[in-house]
């Protein structure tokens, strides 16, 4: 489980570099090539949040208690992922600045008042989506400890039932025990009362035998 989520985030790290690297050149370019480029970026962008939802579901599957170090890293990638996504949205716009002003013609103050306007509600999105994104953490962190706790008390479960049944047998084979043993005290007692009537029977009969010779006599 682990060797696939390695191999996702090999292909996150390689990607995010591309990502990068496309980001850098949009401001450079013009005309179609910027267009194709912001086409390509875009493109990349949703790989990459696939990527990442593989993961997350990767990080659901390893067991509670190596999943810890798993899941600071996804923590890591998210935020590298809100990074290039924030830095997309900057080029864009700068991008849609120039696009604007060759066919509006609006003069240079009215373009920075225009983007410096667009950053800031972008950046309030960003906070937004930070807040949102910390709220979901924190969901799903719940969701897992609530799921160690219910394996932890299923666990104890099965304890307590297997302790119960070893009782249950333990009562019974003492009670099976306890029937051999007063079988055993009965017949014992039975054989010592039938040797005293015996050895009874055979002294009054010897007395009896001497009584009657010394008689005949």
């Amino acid at each position: 489980m682990s060797a696939d989520f390695e191999s996702y985030e090999q292909d996150f790290s390689v990607l995010s570099a591309e990502i990068t690297a496309r980001i850098g050149k949009v401001p450079k370019l013009v005309g179609d090539e910027k267009k194709q480029m912001v086409a390509n970026v875009e493109k990349q962008l949703e790989e990459a949040r696939e990527l990442l939802e593989q993961m997350e579901l990767e990080v659901r599957e390893i067991p509670p208690q190596s999943r810890g170090m798993y899941s600071s890293r996804m923590r890591s990638y998210k935020q590298e992922m809100g990074k290039l996504e924030a830095d997309f949205k900057r080029s864009r716009i700068a991008y849609s600045d120039e696009v604007r002003n060759e066919l509006l013609g609006d003069d240079g103050n009215s373009s920075e008042n225009q983007r410096a306007h667009l950053l800031d509600n972008t950046e309030r999105l960003e906070r937004s989506s930070r807040r949102l994104e910390a709220g979901y953490q924190i969901a799903v962190e719940t969701e897992q400890i609530g799921q160690e706790m219910l394996e932890n008390l299923s666990h104890d479960r099965e304890k307590i039932q297997r302790a119960r049944e070893r009782l249950r047998e333990t009562d019974a084979n003492l009670g099976k025990s306890s029937r051999i043993l007063t079988g055993m005290l009965r017949r014992i007692i039975q054989n010592r009362i039938l040797i005293v009537v015996l050895a009874v029977i055979i002294i009054f009969t010897t007395m009896m035998a001497i009584f009657f010779s010394v008689r005949g006599r």
